[in-house]
C-alpha cells in the first residue's frame, strides 16, 4: 500500500512538472511577443511625432536676356539673342556672316556685346559714325563713358577694359569715392599710360 502511494505521488509530481513546463513555454513567448509589439508601436508613434522636414530646392537664378540689333553689311540683319560673354564675332556669325564689301577694318571682332547694343557693320568706303558699331541703342549723343556712374557692362565697352578691370574701376570708386579727374584711372593696376591714352577721349568724370 505504501509503495502504491509513493508511485502515485511520483506520477503527480511528474504531471505537475510537465504542466509547469507547458505553462512556461506558452506564457512567456507570448509575453515576449506582446512586449515586442508594444515597442514597435511606440517607435512608430515617436517617428510620426517627429517634425517633417521639407526638402528645399533652390531655383536657379534667372539669366538676363541680352538682345543685340545687328545692322548693315551682314547676310541676315535683325535682332539676335546673345549670351553673357559673347563677342561681336559671335553675333556676326549668328547673322549669317559678313556681306561682300563689308569694312572689316572698322569692326572690333573681340568686343563683348551688351544688352540693347546696336551692332552696325559698314561697307568699305562708307562714312559712318563708329559709335553705331558698339554703342547701346539708348545711348545719347555723348559718346563718353562716365567713370563715376558706369556699370561693369558699360565700362567693358571701352577698349582694353575687360571684366576684371571694370570691377577694379568700380572697387576703386567705391573705396575712394567718385573720380575727381580722368587721370586717376592710371592709379588702377593694369592701366598704364598707353591704355589711358586710348581711353582719354572716351571717358569723363562729371
Amino acid at each position: 500500500m505504501l509503495h502504491f502511494i509513493k508511485e502515485k505521488k511520483l506520477y503527480f509530481m511528474l504531471i505537475c512538472l510537465g504542466a509547469g513546463l507547458l505553462i512556461l513555454f506558452f506564457f512567456f513567448p507570448g509575453q515576449e511577443g506582446d512586449d515586442l509589439t508594444q515597442i514597435n508601436e511606440e517607435a512608430v508613434q515617436q517617428q510620426e511625432a517627429l517634425p517633417v522636414t521639407k526638402e528645399v530646392t533652390e531655383e536657379p537664378a534667372e539669366e538676363e536676356i541680352i538682345l543685340v540689333d545687328v545692322k548693315g553689311s551682314v547676310e541676315n540683319p535683325g535682332v539676335y539673342e546673345a549670351e553673357d560673354g559673347d563677342r561681336v564675332l559671335d553675333l556676326i556669325a549668328d547673322a549669317g556672316g559678313l556681306e561682300k564689301g563689308a569694312d572689316e577694318k572698322k569692326i572690333n571682332f573681340a568686343q563683348r556685346v551688351t544688352d540693347e547694343m546696336v551692332l552696325y557693320i559698314p561697307k568699305e568706303g562708307e562714312e559712318t559714325a563708329e559709335i553705331e558699331l558698339n554703342m547701346p541703342a539708348n545711348s545719347t549723343d555723348d559718346e563718353t563713358v562716365n567713370l563715376n556712374t558706369a556699370d561693369s557692362a558699360e565700362l567693358q565697352t571701352l577698349p582694353g577694359i575687360g571684366p576684371a578691370k571694370a570691377e577694379a574701376i568700380i572697387d576703386y570708386r567705391d573705396t575712394n569715392g567718385p573720380f575727381k579727374e580722368k587721370e586717376e584711372l592710371k592709379e588702377i593696376s593694369g592701366i598704364g599710360d598707353k591704355t589711358y591714352e586710348k581711353l582719354a577721349e572716351l571717358i569723363k568724370v562729371n
